[in-house]
C-alpha cells in the first residue's frame, strides 16, 4: 500500500478502514515542515511493505477537524490504532526504524491510550 491522504484518497480510505483487521497509522504533519518532507519517503517505503495497516498522511492545516481538541507541537506526531483502540499517539523521532519497532511491539493486549482526538477512523472512512 501507499500512504494515503484525506480528501485525495477518500474512496480507498473508506474501503480499507471498514475492515476491522486493518490497523491505522496516521502521521500528523504540516506542508511547511522540512522534517515531515524528509520523513514522508521513508513512511512510503514502510507502507509499501505493510499489508495489515493503512498509512495516512494528515496535514494538520488542511484537516484540523481530525485533531479535535488535541494539539500537535512536534513533527512527526504519530497515531497508531489497532483493534479499534488507540495504542500510540505522540511525537516520534523522524527515524523510520522507531516506527517499525513500535508497530512490531504492539499486540492485541496493548493498553488503550486516552486522547482528545475525534474518531479519526470514522472520519476518514466517511
Amino acid at each position: 500500500m501507499s500512504v494515503l491522504e484525506p480528501g485525495k484518497d477518500r474512496a480507498a480510505l473508506r474501503g480499507l478502514l471498514q475492515r476491522p483487521d486493518i490497523d491505522l497509522v496516521a502521521c500528523f504533519c504540516a506542508a511547511w515542515c522540512d522534517t515531515c518532507r524528509e520523513y514522508r519517503p521513508k513512511l512510503e517505503q514502510l507502507a509499501a511493505q505493510a499489508d495489515t495497516a493503512v498509512f495516512v498522511w494528515i496535514d494538520i492545516e488542511d484537516h484540523p477537524e481530525l485533531l479535535g481538541e488535541e494539539e500537535v507541537e512536534n513533527f512527526p506526531t504519530l497515531l497508531v490504532q489497532r483493534a479499534g483502540k488507540t495504542v500510540f499517539f505522540g511525537p516520534m523521532l523522524p527515524h523510520i526504524g522507531h516506527l517499525e519497532r513500535l508497530i512490531a511491539s504492539l499486540g492485541p493486549d496493548s493498553a488503550t491510550l486516552p486522547t482528545q482526538l475525534p474518531d479519526i477512523r470514522a472520519l476518514l472512512a466517511e
